[in-house]
């Protein structure tokens, strides 16, 4: 009767205010559906906050509605055997109680084989011990409430996962509050909760935040711990450190205090998680590696700070993001990965890859780019995912740190290339394995000459666009190369004008590169000189290169060795065209060397 009447109640008003039910819901801040089974005859009776909700807005005394609803809920309380809150731990999957999935795994190898989430294997941490003894005094028929605080993907969930599995042996339960919201779900059933089941508050924000809800569910899971018809349960929860900041900050003199409970509640409940693996941890996530878990394998090869369990949350948004993000975020991504597989260093600038990656684009989606483009593809870029990271991040230059007494430094000559940007590393190694095979169009080989200045990266892509037979632009990196201090292109850009006849534009490269300290140069000036027929100046030569302490047998079997490795890539290359023989007959020669078949 006082289910019907408080439903009576609610409908009139509803009529009366000429509302629907939709805008009720907006004004009263609730879900619609909440605000359905609130008036729909076959549910259970509305919770208290969701009546009061609903009076405020359509201005009924809230107390009257409030006191039908507690008599309701009363006549409701009544529950059949078997449909306690949860369900045995053994039946729940991690990822349905938001354990991060690691990284998409094919079930199968065939064409379109469908991806199932996978889990590394677990590295037990000193937090992990503490959650252990919990469960130990758990199990002696002890109540307990552990709130793991730790920033976004620190390993939270996956320790409580991990910790109530000797429970699931035990045939505990585990009930996690959501429908049809965490707050409204952990308000109704927390008094029916009953022992040897663990209660799961993941995101404890969402049960403890709002002060009216938090508040009345603090206390409810403060009465389920301390009662002892109660014992005994689990409650596991995991918070954010600025959450469980504010939840036990006093409040100034004369202030109100939202959280009271809730501090209460949380005091010496709380675990903090630590960001980064230590040597322990790593040790045995090594281990584990070597044993054959990937996961684990390529996580430890990216995250050299020991951010592990955040490279393994953000890996597979990371790679979503790039596989789904606009055309232009991706072309932008995709120019990244070139950059850094072929040599470029970690800071790549900004024009580089605005310029670089508008070949990647296709004819329609070039035509379909906004004047802002630029803009909304690097803001989509910066967008974080778990562990925050975001698939290209700005970066800023740390200020260089001396010794005291030390004599300043001389500034490079390098200019100001202005914002830096870093792609994440797991993409970095996706892009290494992915596009292995793919030759970067014309606009990045024009957007490096035109923007990079450091003679490492002008080194690096000059030998790429070498090995890619783009001759004419490995020419001119390898003079800016030059131009911007490099020693490292004059013996490769002085075999060029060799072999182009340019013998005196050789020799002066070949000496300067020799000045820098280059053997091989110093081998290829005494065999200019002794086909030019100076054997005296070949001979001398030789005597520095067996001074220098380098034999000239060692000298030239290093240089063979370099051609040997560049005509094996040929090969490789030729063998990919099914050519059956390399580049002439036998014994003529390539680029100015004696050549043999391959």
């Amino acid at each position: 009767m006082a289910l019907s009447e408080l439903r009576k109640r609610l409908t009139d008003g509803l009529a009366h205010a000429r509302l629907t039910k939709t805008q009720l819901a907006r004004q009263a801040k609730l879900g619609r559906t909440t605000v359905q089974q609130a008036v729909n005859t076959n549910a259970a009776a509305p919770t208290a906050e969701t009546v009061a909700a609903l009076a405020r807005t359509l201005r009924l005394p809230v107390q009257e509605l409030l006191d039908l609803q507690r008599t309701a809920a009363g006549a409701d309380s009544t529950r059949k055997q078997g449909q306690d809150p949860g369900k045995p731990i053994s039946e729940w999957d991690p990822h349905d109680l938001e354990v991060h999935p690691a990284g998409p795994a094919l079930r199968g190898h065939a064409t379109g084989a469908a991806m199932e989430r996978v889990l590394p294997g677990y590295v037990p941490r000193n937090h992990d011990r503490v959650l252990a003894d919990v469960v130990d005094d758990v199990e002696q028929g002890h109540s307990h409430m552990v709130v793991l605080v730790g920033s976004s993907s620190t390993g939270k969930t996956r320790a409580c996962w991990e910790a109530v599995q000797p429970l699931a042996q035990a045939g505990w339960l585990l009930w996690h509050p959501f429908d049809p919201t965490r707050a409204e779900a952990a308000l109704d059933d927390l008094q029916h909760v009953r022992p040897h089941t663990v209660i799961w508050l993941n995101e404890a924000q969402h049960y403890l935040g709002p002060p009216d809800v938090g508040e009345r569910i603090a206390a409810a899971i403060h009465d389920l711990l301390t009662k002892p018809q109660h014992k005994p349960v689990l409650v596991l929860g995991t918070l954010w450190p600025h959450f469980a900041t504010d939840y036990m900050a006093l409040p100034a003199p004369g202030a109100p205090d939202p959280h009271s409970r809730v501090r209460e509640l949380l005091a010496g409940r709380t675990l903090a998680i630590p960001e980064t693996f230590d040597t322990e941890a790593l040790c045995t996530a090594a281990a584990l590696a070597e044993d054959g878990d990937r996961l684990l394998a390529d996580a430890l090869t990216r995250a050299a700070d020991g951010r592990v369990t955040q490279d393994l949350a953000g890996a597979p948004e990371l790679l979503r993001r790039y596989e789904t993000g606009t055309a232009a975020a991706r072309a932008v991504l995709e120019a990244a990965m070139d950059a850094r597989r072929l040599g470029v260093g970690l800071h790549l600038p900004h024009a580089f890859l605005i310029d670089a990656a508008i070949d990647y684009l296709c004819d329609q989606d070039y035509d379909e780019l906004t004047e802002d483009w630029v803009e909304s593809a690097f803001a989509e870029l910066a967008r974080v995912v778990h562990g925050k990271q975001a698939p290209l991040r700005r970066v800023g230059a740390r200020p260089r740190r001396r010794s005291p007494g030390s004599v300043q430094p001389a500034t490079a000559n390098v200019p100001v290339l202005g914002q830096m940007f870093r792609l994440a590393d797991y993409l970095d190694q996706h892009g290494r394995t992915t596009r292995q095979a793919q030759c970067p169009p014309a606009s990045f080989w024009e957007a490096a000459y035109t923007h990079l200045a450091h003679t490492d990266d002008l080194d690096n892509l000059a030998e790429a666009t070498q090995s890619r037979f783009r001759y004419q632009w490995a020419h001119h990196l390898r003079h800016r190369a030059i131009d911007a201090g490099s020693t490292n292109s004059l013996a490769p850009l002085a075999w060029i004008r060799e072999t182009v006849g340019d013998h005196d534009g050789a020799e002066a490269l070949y000496r300067r590169a020799a000045d820098a300290g280059s053997v091989g140069a110093l081998a290829a000036l005494a065999r200019m000189r002794k086909k030019s027929g100076d054997h005296d100046g070949a001979n001398a030569i030789y005597r520095k290169i067996t001074d220098s302490g380098e034999s000239l047998t060692e000298a030239l079997s290093r240089r063979d060795a370099n051609l040997h490795a560049a005509l094996a890539k040929l090969s490789r290359f030729a063998a990919a065209l099914s050519v059956t023989r390399a580049w002439g007959p036998p014994h003529t020669s390539f680029f100015g060397w004696p050549c043999r078949e391959v």
